[in-house]
């Protein structure tokens, strides 16, 4: 199939800028294998679920990647930090690149430089800098000087505000460059009355990496090839999935990494197996499910590996007309945005 076919208009007053309080107040659109969608609000989630089904969540924590500085010499610079390489080294898009050779100084605060340690590799020019504090950790320096790495589509820097609502309520290993979006929308209580329901509450890892939200570039989409992501089943994950599985209840995945995880983890029965690894998991249209029944996410870009997964979960023509139908109702589009639920 083409990518072509994987296109929609998008006004850009859609794409939302802010994200709305309290969590739980968003709008969700739900769209069942057959009938129209219909149209509801995130916290009524727990009646619309059905009591014995297993919610798996992303507790990948968004750390604060992106890093403004300027160069020694004068002139501003960018270091957005992708991978933990250990010994504070990390592999690293800097800005701008032609300026930024091997040993080139960014002062990020008076506390913490970047120096760039290697020339430009690959398509995107990934380079390897090294982090400097110039007192206590390197850690501590980044969480005080790093900016929420909200994506390009919003139109804002980035605020203190930010730190906390660009991040899931149960969010805990750092790790991600972008949040989990689906999960946004969730509550504290939201959680507690899922529960009371007779919903179960499941955690994985998936920590998200800048590939994951970038356009298909491929003309085919069975060309298009997304990076490796590190990825953790717990034990008691891949538990509640066979004990699901035993009593008939539904898995439903909070979010397309969690879909990416549990699949790459599925054993053939329809259960996962427990454990950790690296997916580059690709799920477009003709991809066998073997582990997600339903699935809670946002609304996807177009020409996007996230749309793919959406549409190989309900079909193409079903999603694009469920697209259509959001933009005509209102709906809000992107990580700040409402969101699906596809059964």
């Amino acid at each position: 199939m083409r990518i072509a076919d994987f296109d929609y208009a998008l006004p850009p007053s859609s794409i939302a800028q802010e994200a709305i309080e309290p969590r739980d107040a968003a709008r969700l659109m739900r769209l069942a294998r057959e009938g129209d969608p219909s149209d509801h609000v995130f916290r009524d989630l727990p009646g619309l679920l059905r009591p014995g089904d297993l919610l798996v969540v992303n507790r990948s924590r968004v750390f604060p990647a992106r890093l403004l500085g300027q160069r020694e010499g004068g002139g501003a610079a960018e270091v957005f930090l992708l991978r933990d390489l250990g010994d504070d080294r990390w592999e690293a898009l800097v800005r701008p690149g032609r300026r930024l050779r091997p040993g080139a100084v960014v002062a990020i605060d008076p506390g913490l430089t970047a120096v760039v340690e290697t020339a430009a590799v690959g398509p995107e020019g990934r380079r390897v800098v090294h982090l400097r504090a110039k007192t206590g950790s390197v850690e501590a320096a980044l969480e005080q000087a790093g900016h929420v790495p909200l994506p390009p589509y919003i139109r804002r820097p980035d605020r203190p505000e930010d730190r906390a609502r660009y991040q899931t309520v149960y969010a805990r290993e750092k790790g991600s460059v972008a949040a989990p979006t689906a999960g946004l929308h969730f509550t504290a209580d939201l959680l507690d009355a899922l529960r009371a329901a007779g919903i179960g509450v499941a955690e994985i890892v998936l920590h998200v990496g800048p590939g994951t939200f970038r356009p298909v570039t491929a003309d085919q989409i069975e060309d298009h090839r997304l990076e490796p992501e590190p990825y953790v089943v717990p034990p008691e994950t891949a538990g509640a999935v066979a004990s699901a599985r035993t009593r008939g209840g539904r898995v439903v995945a909070v979010g397309t990494t969690v879909v990416r995880a549990l699949e790459a983890a599925a054993a053939d029965e329809g259960t996962v197996r427990a454990g950790e690894g690296e997916t580059a998991l690709v799920v477009r249209p003709g991809f066998t499910f073997r582990v997600v029944d339903a699935l809670v996410t946002n609304f996807h870009l177009p020409r996007s590996s996230l749309l793919l997964l959406v549409a190989a979960f309900a079909g193409r023509e079903r999603i694009l007309g469920a697209y259509e139908e959001a933009v005509r109702r209102g709906y809000r589009f992107y990580s700040y945005g409402d969101a699906m639920l596809l059964e």
